[in-house]
């Protein structure tokens, strides 16, 4: 008998695993704050004997480096990743024995990166799950334009290539356990559904029910933005990731948030998008910690300035430090809870900003009064209807494109509000006069506004 035990990190879309049976387990794709696999092995009651890499990620800095080192486990990777540091290298069929009955055969699925490979786990010589990382994942695969440009193409025919092996190796019953396409960006397109098997891959993967020129191009005309963050991601894991350091921040007054402020640093207020229109601090940015924290705030950030976190409780200052670490955001300058007031100087004042629904913009439009509507989704979403004369700036341009947003009061929407309230944060802080749109942009027709597509 074997377990699998799934760590699920949604603010990424990804999902890590320690998988084994009565005495050791291997992790596969480790997050970079190992402490939560290493408690999953205590609970278990298991040593980790291996932890296996199944390609040099781009999308977050691995902690399978520091798992080998703290545990003594072998560290599988790749033998065509290009590393920097001592490592077990594996190749296509390539096998470890993780514990009795219990083999992982190491399988060569290029087309996410050149050297991606995939793990079997074989019990008593019959494949029993496959760890997929980012080869074929729920409904589709991984994306192959994250390595070279030059490289997109032929990766995107390998990608069909390696899908296909999996499905010829494997019998329909096996579990497909990826690490990506649960809101990565690693994922070439969103996937449905929370599991999946070889067999429901077959009748449902575009990379096994279309042919190969016919799957290329429909995946690389679907391929969306690319996080400006994830160029810092595969560097940092090829070169070796040091070890995190999850010691709370220092605290910070309204003074000292004050002078952060002033020298052009970036202080992020992590508590609900309602909230802070309601108050916050003048200058700060609205990155909701229970929203896609990392993928956002990394993308919209200069990489490498200082960022100060304010929140309700220190809990989520915790679980935010975390979040970012796990993307290359380390050690927050500093940090401050508790009540908004006490974030500002004495005299000073909250700033504040309203919020609105489609419908309210509708109301106003049809006065006849004269207001900038901004669009902040991607373009793959906006090709799909935007209201009509909405000015188009993506969340993740925007702070470079401040300037292109036209005089007057700016009504700000995105698919849902959360990316909006990101915008109209960026807005306010600008000073700007903004409304934030928070409401479903299916609201937008059904308000009486013209949708209409590109």
């Amino acid at each position: 008998m074997f377990f699998v035990d799934t760590l699920e990190f949604e603010g990424l879309g990804n999902r890590s695993y320690l998988v084994g049976g009565a005495r050791a387990a291997v992790a596969v794709d480790p997050p970079r704050d190992v402490d939560q696999v290493i408690a999953a092995a205590a609970k278990r009651g298991v040593r980790i004997a291996y932890v296996a890499e199944t390609h040099v990620h781009n999308d977050y800095i691995t902690g399978g480096l520091e798992l080998a080192r703290i545990t003594g486990a072998s560290y599988l990777v790749p033998a065509a990743a290009h590393v920097s540091f001592a490592r077990t290298p594996v190749a296509d069929g390539d096998t470890v024995t993780v514990d009795e009955g219990l083999v992982l055969r190491a399988l060569a699925t290029p087309g996410h990166t050149p050297h991606h490979t995939s793990y079997v786990l074989e019990e008593d010589g019959r494949g029993a799950a496959a760890f997929t990382g980012g080869s074929l994942l729920i409904g589709t695969v991984g994306r192959p334009d994250l390595v070279e440009p030059r490289l997109t193409e032929e990766l995107a025919r390998a990608q069909h290539a390696s899908a296909h092996r999996l499905a010829d190796e494997l019998d329909d019953e096996v579990p497909v356990l990826p690490t990506h396409g649960f809101g990565s960006f690693c994922s070439s397109s969103q996937a449905e559904g929370d599991a999946t098997t070889v067999g429901r891959e077959r009748t449902a993967n575009d990379a096994l029910t279309l042919d190969v020129d016919t799957f290329v191009a429909e995946m690389l005309a679907g391929l969306d933005d690319v996080p400006a963050y994830y160029a810092h991601m595969g560097p940092a894991n090829a070169a070796g990731p040091a070890p995190v350091d999850l010691t709370p921040p220092g605290r910070a007054d309204a003074g000292e948030i004050a002078a952060r402020l002033a020298a052009g640093e970036w202080v992020v207020d992590l508590r609900s998008r309602t909230a802070f229109a309601e108050g916050h601090v003048a200058g700060s940015f609205n990155f909701e910690g229970d929203g896609k924290l990392a993928t956002y705030l990394a993308w919209l950030i200069p990489w490498g300035k200082p960022v100060t976190l304010l929140a309700d409780t220190p809990e989520r200052i915790a679980d935010a430090q975390r979040e970012l670490a796990r993307v290359g955001i380390d050690r927050p300058a500093a940090a401050a809870t508790g009540d908004p007031a006490a974030w500002i100087r004495e005299g000073e004042r909250l700033a504040s900003f309203p919020r609105a629904r489609f419908a309210d913009l509708a109301e106003v439009r049809g006065r006849g009064e004269e207001v900038v509507v901004l669009d902040v989704r991607r373009d793959s979403e906006r090709a799909a209807g935007h209201v009509e004369g909405a000015v188009h700036v993506p969340v993740h341009e925007l702070y470079g494109r401040l300037d292109e947003v036209p005089s007057g009061t700016v009504w700000v929407h995105c698919a849902g509000g959360m990316r909006a309230a990101i915008a109209a944060s960026l807005l306010d802080a600008a000073g700007r006069a903004v409304v934030a749109v928070d409401d479903g942009f299916d609201a937008a027709r059904e308000a009486g506004l013209t949708v209409t597509r590109p």
